[in-house]
């Protein structure tokens, strides 16, 4: 079984970062809309999608945020993260097809609550920046490695 660990808020310096990397395909924006229950046909109809000022399917801009969120649970701090707040701006559309990679930078530290700020950028496979942004969470304050849970296979029938 794959183990995950996380790094503590001692552990974290200013400029610590991380990437995490995605390619985006139509099951994704399946898969979220179903959570989400966003079921704008701007993601889900590719005949609809192709009539609009970006030529076809786009990712829901919530589903970068979620990209965003793994990369904060899985990497950086890890484990035992607590998500306080988010801003995001969308930069350009990510579509299917897109490889996109989200990178965390820890830009400060504050002691209170431990909090830790990180810039918060996922760039497509040109390099071109799709969403930047900041994140503000409470770091960790004690060392895991855990088991990563095993998902079940979601049949989208």
């Amino acid at each position: 079984m794959e183990t995950i660990t996380n790094r503590t808020y001692d552990e974290l310096n200013i400029g610590d970062s991380c990437q995490r990397t995605h390619t985006i395909n139509e099951r994704d924006l399946k898969l979220f809309a179903m959570v989400s229950g966003d079921h704008n046909p701007l993601h889900l109809d590719p005949a609809y999608a192709a009539t609009t000022q970006f030529k076809g399917q786009i990712a829901h801009g919530m589903y970068s945020g979620a990209l965003i969120s793994a990369a904060l649970a899985m990497e950086l701090p890890g484990p035992g993260t607590i998500y306080m707040g988010q801003n995001v701006q969308f930069k350009r559309p990510i579509m299917i097809g897109d490889t996109v990679t989200v990178t965390l930078t820890v830009k400060e530290k504050r002691d209170r609550k431990q909090e830790v700020i990180l810039d918060t950028t996922i760039t497509n496979q040109n390099g071109k920046a799709v969403v930047t942004g900041e994140a503000i969470v409470i770091a960790p304050a004690e060392k895991l490695t855990i088991d990563m849970p095993e998902l079940t296979e979601i049949s989208l029938g």
